[in-house]
C-alpha cells in the first residue's frame, strides 16, 4: 500500500475523528450537512474518516477559529473552484451544471450536475480530493491562471 492510498483509507470512526480534532461529533455532522466534508459511509451508514479527511477538517477548523471565516464563507470559497476546468467537462455539461454559474456551495454538494458528474463519486473526484489542505485552493488557481 502506498502512502497516497493509506492517507485516503477511511479508518477513523466519527467519535475518534472528533477526539482527534477536539470537537464534538455534532460539529462533524454539521460540517457534513454543510458540504465541507464527505466522509466515507459504510453499508451500515456509519461514517469513517481518512487521514486526508482529518487534514481537511484541521484546515476548516483553522479557518473558522483562527482566521474567523464563517462556514458560509468557506462554502463560497470552495464554490469558486473551477471544477469544470479540472475535470474538463463539455460545454453541454457546463450548461446543465449549477456549479458552473453558481457560487453558493462546492460542486460536490450540488444536486444539479451535468452528465459528466451525475454518476461520479465526488469523494474520489480530483476536485474534492485536491482541495483538502489550506494551500490547495490558492495553488490550484495559480496553476489554472498561468496555464
Amino acid at each position: 500500500m502506498t502512502t497516497e492510498q493509506s492517507a485516503d483509507t477511511p479508518v477513523f470512526s466519527i467519535g475518534t475523528a472528533a477526539r482527534m480534532l477536539s470537537i464534538s461529533v455534532h460539529t462533524l455532522r454539521m460540517y457534513e450537512r454543510e458540504g465541507l466534508i464527505l466522509p466515507y459511509r459504510k453499508k451500515s451508514g456509519h461514517r469513517l474518516y481518512s487521514r486526508r479527511d482529518i487534514e481537511r477538517l484541521t484546515c476548516i477548523r483553522k479557518a473558522i477559529t483562527e482566521d474567523k471565516v464563517s462556514i458560509e464563507g468557506i462554502k463560497r470559497m470552495l464554490s469558486l473552484i473551477p471544477c469544470w476546468a479540472m475535470v474538463k467537462c463539455s460545454d453541454r455539461d457546463r450548461e446543465m451544471c449549477s456549479a458552473f454559474d453558481g457560487n453558493d456551495a462546492p460542486c460536490w454538494v450540488l444536486k444539479e450536475k451535468g452528465e459528466f458528474c451525475a454518476e461520479r463519486d465526488c469523494r474520489v473526484c480530483v476536485v474534492y480530493t485536491s482541495h483538502g489542505d489550506c494551500r490547495a485552493i490558492k495553488d490550484c488557481l495559480k496553476v489554472l491562471l498561468t496555464a
